[in-house]
């Protein structure tokens, strides 16, 4: 069964060309997107923000799904791969292929391609939590639930689909739980998995033998795995404890203990990466605590900030915190509600204060679609590995935006 056309483009400018513009894909219904909830002040805010957005995004993009998705897994630099996560029902995974205009290096004014299109599509029985690619090869690796396989994938050379190809099985199951994943990428890939510390595990990809497990039996739960070199990577356990380790040794992992501030019951992430001199990890609280850490010294973060959220994630599951590629000491969070926050790390120092965003993209709000009051949840977003502003956003009304926004401080 070949991909369905899941996505239409509703909305879409460019700061550069002064004007709203919309386009849609080939075959596929365009229905004119409302904004706001509807009531007078909601529909007077939404229209001042989109006249305010011509002047905070040199590019933006709207595109409806044809359902939500919590994956935004990169493919090179042009395509993305998108996948639904509901449960007791078929979920699409889909191959997009950015618009053409996202795709060239430099703004070009009118480009005619400004709608993604599908390129390889496929169905799970499950639902989709996590995916990711293999490195250098056609495969993809999902994770869900129900928790008890991994699933892989083949993106086919000679058609548009994406067939399942054979399982993993997950030793710990637990409902409600499901395995979290990573990619060690070499001449025999192999899949980092685990739902807890004691059933971390790494299996060679094709012959599915283990090839490394923690062997410990502690039952702290992972929220994130990361895989930072050919033999190491990096832990997050849902109490904020993290750790980096070497599968060449023995577990003895290089670990700080969950953090000793914030609300009891905060769940966390992190994410190894960051540009430039200072720290390299920010890990990411529920109630907006983000701390930022040395990996050379992980007992005591560098910084703990406040990040600025009206409110605790309502999903924890959905929280994230990404550095940017291409910019120094910036990050991105979202999971708190419909905004993604883009924050600037340089001037961080002590512990506990409050800190303001650089940026929010608030288009999840007010481009959403529904007619209740309440207002889209941001599922996941990502940078661009090669545009330094820009970044792909989703969110729990289907929508996906791809946004590349403008640095006031340096337009001043």
């Amino acid at each position: 069964v070949g991909p369905r056309l899941p996505a239409r483009a509703d909305h879409a400018h460019s700061s550069r060309e002064g004007r709203a513009c919309r386009g849609r894909f080939p075959e596929a219904e365009v229905g004119r997107r409302k904004w706001g909830t509807g009531s007078g002040v909601a529909m007077e805010s939404a229209e001042d923000w989109l006249v305010e957005s011509l002047r905070l995004y040199q590019d933006f993009h709207a595109f409806d799904l044809s359902g939500a998705t919590r994956v935004l897994e990169w493919i090179g630099d042009k395509g993305v791969f998108v996948a639904g996560y509901e449960s007791l029902k078929k979920n699409e995974i889909l191959h997009l292929i950015l618009p053409l205009r996202l795709s060239v290096k430099e703004n070009q004014g009118l480009c005619p391609e400004r709608d993604f299109k599908v390129c390889h599509g496929g169905f799970s029985d499950a639902s989709v939590f996590e995916l990711k690619h293999v490195p250098d090869t056609r495969l993809l690796v999902t994770t869900g639930l129900p928790g008890s396989y991994l699933h892989v994938w083949q993106v086919a050379e000679d058609s548009d689909v994406i067939q399942a190809v054979s399982t993993i099985a997950v030793p710990e199951k637990e409902g409600g739980l499901w395995p979290r994943v990573a990619i060690f990428s070499s001449m025999a890939p192999g899949v980092l998995h685990g739902v807890r510390l004691r059933s971390l595990k790494v299996v060679d990809l094709e012959s599915q033998k283990t090839t490394y497990t923690s062997g410990v039996s502690d039952s702290e739960e992972l929220s994130s795995l990361q895989v930072l070199t050919a033999d190491t990577f990096a832990f997050c356990c849902t109490s904020g404890r993290l750790g980096l380790v070497d599968i060449r040794q023995k577990w003895a992992p290089s670990e700080t203990i969950s953090p000793s501030t914030g609300a009891a019951g905060e769940r966390w992430c992190a994410e190894v990466g960051g540009r430039g001199p200072g720290p390299s990890i920010a890990s990411l609280g529920s109630n907006g605590q983000l701390c930022l850490l040395d990996p050379r010294d992980l007992s005591h973060p560098v910084s703990s900030v406040q990040c600025s959220v009206s409110a605790p994630s309502p999903d924890p599951e959905l929280l994230r915190v990404t550095w940017a590629p291409g910019l120094d000491n910036c990050l991105a969070i979202s999971g708190f509600d419909g905004t993604v926050q883009v924050y600037d790390a340089t001037s961080w120092d002590g512990a506990g204060s409050q800190v303001e965003p650089l940026f929010i993209h608030r288009g999840h709000i007010f481009l959403e679609d529904n007619q209740t009051d309440t207002a889209p949840l941001v599922t996941t977003h990502t940078w661009h590995p090669h545009k330094p502003r820009t970044l792909l956003s989703a969110a729990s009304d289907a929508s996906l935006h791809v946004w590349d926004w403008v640095d006031l401080r340096a337009a001043c």
